[in-house]
C-alpha cells in the first residue's frame, strides 16, 4: 500500500517596520497566528528578543522577510541591521530563510508590480476573512502615516507569497 506523506511546512513571515514587526505563522493553507509586535529603548535588541521568543513557541520550518538589500528597496540602515540579525538568528536555530522582494509580493498577489499595499491588503483580507478583515485599516491618504496594522497585512502577504512560491 503506498502512503503519500505531505511535508508540513510552518511559516513564520516577520514584517519589519520603524515601530517593531508584523508577523503571521502559517501551517498548509491555515493561519495560526498574527499580530504585531511594537518595540521600544533599543528597537533592535527588542525586536529580536521578541522574534527569538516566537521562533522558539512555533519552531517554523522556513522564516520569510522582506528582501531589504533589493534593488529599490529604500529601508533605513536601523532595519537593515535588524534584518542581518534576524538572518542570524534563524542561522541559529536552523531554519530556512527567504527573501521576498516588494515587487514580487505585488506581482504574485497583484498581478501588477504597480499595486498599492491597501489594494494587496485588501486582497487578503477577502483571501482570509476570519483573520484579518476587522483588521484592515482605511486607505491611507497622503499626509498621514500608514496605520500600524499594515504591518500584519505586511507579513501574511510574505507567507501567502512564500506559499504560492514554494507549491
Amino acid at each position: 500500500m503506498n502512503q503519500t506523506t505531505s511535508k508540513q511546512i510552518r511559516i513564520l513571515a516577520i514584517a519589519l517596520s520603524a515601530n517593531g514587526f508584523g508577523y503571521c505563522v502559517m501551517e498548509n493553507h491555515g493561519m495560526l497566528e498574527k499580530g504585531k509586535k511594537r518595540a521600544k529603548g533599543n528597537k533592535n535588541l527588542h525586536s529580536l528578543s521578541k522574534i527569538e521568543k516566537l521562533m522558539k513557541q512555533f519552531l517554523p520550518t522556513a522564516l520569510v522577510l522582506q528582501d531589504v538589500n533589493a534593488t529599490g528597496c529604500r529601508r533605513a540602515p536601523r532595519i537593515k541591521a535588524l534584518h542581518q540579525q534576524v538572518i542570524g538568528l534563524a542561522a541559529k536555530q536552523k531554519c530556512k530563510v527567504a527573501l521576498i522582494t516588494k515587487e514580487k509580493s505585488r506581482i504574485t498577489l497583484l498581478g501588477d508590480v504597480k499595486g498599492t499595499k491597501h489594494e494587496m491588503a485588501e486582497f487578503l483580507a477577502q483571501k482570509y476573512p476570519v483573520e484579518l478583515a476587522g483588521k484592515l485599516p482605511p486607505k491611507r491618504r497622503l499626509w498621514e502615516t500608514e496605520n500600524s496594522r499594515m504591518d500584519i497585512f505586511d507579513a501574511v502577504a510574505l507567507a501567502v507569497v512564500f506559499r504560492m512560491i514554494e507549491k
